[in-house]
Order: C-alpha cells, then structure tokens, then sequence
C-alpha cells in the first residue's frame, strides 16, 4: 500500500524522504530494555520477535505522528511543523493506535 502524503515527506534538506534507501529504526537494544523496565518479575523474557514487531510498531507510528503532524501543518499554511501541530493531532493518532 503506498503512503497518501508520500509527496509531502520531505526532510530539511529539501530530499524526499520516501526516496531515501536509509532503513531507519529503532535500535533492537533500546526497544528490549524499555520493554524490560516495565516486567515486574525478573523471569520473564521478551522474543527478539517480540522486540522486532514492537520496533517496527514504534517506527510506523512515529512516521505516522510526523506524516500527520505535517499535514495539520499544512492546512494552517503553516511552512514549519511545530509542537502545536503535533499537540492537535495526538488524540487522535493514539485513538487509531
């Protein structure tokens, strides 16, 4: 499925960013002691699945907090995406999360 705003992704540089190769992502270390923080026993045990498909929730959801973040942005006229525009669209997003 391909990404209705892809065309409004576009990074300070001026470069597309659906154009980039880059993978960028959430290190897989990072996820696993976030999610680890919150087990209240010491013997549970998170998958490097587990931690995969939360890592790739993450990143889905940050491209969609910034996809969304731009367009509210641009129905302002706005040229910038500020924290406002992010404030506006949060109930929302985490609703369809």
């Amino acid at each position: 499925m391909t990404n209705p705003y892809a065309e409004r992704q576009v990074s300070h540089s001026g470069v597309n960013m659906a154009e980039k190769n880059e993978d960028i992502g959430f290190k897989k270390d990072t996820i696993s002691k976030l999610l680890s923080s919150f087990f209240k026993e010491d013997k549970t045990r998170l998958s490097g699945d587990a931690v995969l498909l939360v890592a790739e929730m993450l990143k889905v959801f940050v491209r969609e907090a910034a996809v969304r973040s731009q367009k509210q942005a641009a129905s302002e006229d706005c040229d910038q995406v500020d924290i406002e525009h992010f404030e506006k669209i949060l109930p929302q997003l985490l609703m369809d999360f």
